[in-house]
């Protein structure tokens, strides 16, 4: 886990609006006439994701169920780490929906028992994807009788051990159609091993050869905090997101474009922006100016950032407050006695405000625009499998409030305003609008239109 400080807040706009079905989702917004393209509802919501023990290290099954439920999750970063008996895991996947990512863990290199377990998993549909070894750095491993990562001098053996892994998935007959996620700040390795790549390229000088397999995506550890930017600042949530070199944090450029450590090369910024990438963590713990409230604007304001910026899937760090380790650590959703905290429950109204459990075939466009779009201010167009519209738009401003409009393509007969930090039923209504004001500051807001403020692409 990485080191966290303090972040601002966001404010949260979400448009509902019953559509219709048009061309292919894309995250790529359009002013023009035509209209946005939207990206599936069910996707956005099958990237939240958070970290948890399941039922050890005081977890209880039942409890966890219940949060899953509660909070909206689809899927655990977990593995055999966490992993006494796989039948837990696919119980607790039948009653509430959840998969896993499935990773050696924390010095792990059991590919065997990794790969049994992984098909029982996949047998019942719970698996996600793999992920290679947990911060190598910091725990490093033991792979066929060699040491690697933690206090040794070479990465070598993570490295074999992640490439290992991929053969191991993709020669699998049954395993082989799931991503295979890479290990966890690799920007630490020590020698030019090369897992600053996915596939290292020709000319790139490390010490694995050229063509060398390791991952289908990358995997980043992106606290909000870190101390190259602590504090509180406007787009907190959005700057740790960023792929490109301006991330301050521990992000992509740091673990892909040039390693933090050993500063060895590796893709370029423009090679970054489409790099195919995941989170395995990320998060803050409440402390000094970081309040419960701040917590729960933040993580709603992650969650949007993530995907908006690329980042398929995101697992936050922590369901519930670890209890076996030393102090109350409070980056939970929930206090160790299981009491919901605020994010918990800003969490779960705005996943019910979206809920979403298909998948549309080919997502629509809508005609609208955000007028002015401050650079603390981000949108983003979903659509759910009944056809419905759902246009976030959040600021990510830490003091005052930014005045913007949505402009429809079309008037809208009815209007219904939600705000997930009041609940998850319309606190307003509007009628006869094609223009919407609104005031962004520190929350949510979510906005449902009827079909006829739509356009047929």
């Amino acid at each position: 886990m990485a080191i966290n400080c303090k972040h601002p807040v966001s404010g949260v706009i979400v448009l509902g609006l019953l559509g219709l079905v048009g061309l292919p989702g894309s995250l790529v917004k359009s002013a023009a006439a035509d209209g946005t393209t939207a990206v599936r509802a069910s996707d956005f919501l099958d990237s939240i994701g958070v970290n948890s023990a399941i039922n050890r290290r005081g977890e209880s099954l039942v409890k966890t169920a219940e949060c899953v439920q509660y909070l909206g999750l689809r899927w655990f970063r977990s593995g055999i780490e966490d992993c006494k008996d796989v039948n837990v895991f696919i119980d607790l996947h039948r009653q509430t929906g959840v998969r896993f990512s499935w990773s050696p863990g924390s010095g792990g290199s059991d590919l065997p028992r990794l790969m049994a377990t992984a098909r029982e998993l996949a047998a019942t549909d719970a698996l996600v994807a793999f992920e290679g070894p947990n911060e190598p750095n910091n725990w490093g491993v033991t792979y066929a009788g060699e040491k690697g990562g933690g206090q040794a001098a070479s990465w070598l053996a993570v490295a074999k051990l992640q490439a290992a892994l991929y053969q191991a998935v993709k020669s699998d007959p049954v395993l082989r159609r799931y991503p295979v996620w890479s290990i966890s700040e690799g920007g630490a390795e020590k020698d030019n091993v090369g897992l600053q790549y996915l596939t290292i390229p020709a000319g790139a000088d490390t010490l694995l050869p050229a063509g060398t397999v390791f991952a289908d995506a990358a995997n980043v550890h992106n606290y909000i905090y870190h101390p190259n930017a602590s504090g509180l600042e406007d787009n907190k949530t959005w700057q740790a997101a960023d792929p490109s070199p301006a991330c301050r944090v521990d992000g992509l450029f740091g673990e892909y474009g040039r390693t933090w450590a050993g500063h060895y090369a590796g893709y370029t910024p423009e090679q970054l922006a489409k790099l195919p990438r995941v989170t395995t963590e990320t998060g803050t713990l409440i402390d000094g100016p970081v309040t419960e409230e701040v917590q729960a604007l933040n993580l709603l304001s992650l969650y949007l950032d993530q995907y908006k910026r690329g980042w398929s899937h995101t697992a936050v760090y922590l369901l519930r407050d670890r209890v076996d380790e030393a102090g109350n650590q409070k980056f939970g959703f929930y206090a160790p006695d299981y009491a919901p905290r605020k994010a918990a429950v800003y969490l779960h109204n705005l996943t019910t405000i979206l809920a979403d459990h298909g998948a549309t075939a080919a997502p629509g466009t809508l005609v609208y625009s955000v007028e002015p779009e401050p650079p603390t201010v981000h949108d983003l167009l979903l659509q759910k499998a009944d056809g419905t519209f759902d246009l976030v738009v959040w600021g990510e401003q830490l003091q005052g409030t930014s005045s913007v409009s949505v402009r429809l393509g079309d008037l809208a007969e009815t209007v219904a305003v939600y705000d997930p930090t009041q609940g998850s039923a319309p606190v307003a209504r509007h009628s006869q609008a094609s223009v919407i004001p609104l005031t962004l500051s520190d929350h949510p807001l979510v906005l449902a239109l009827p079909a006829k403020a739509s356009r047929r692409p």
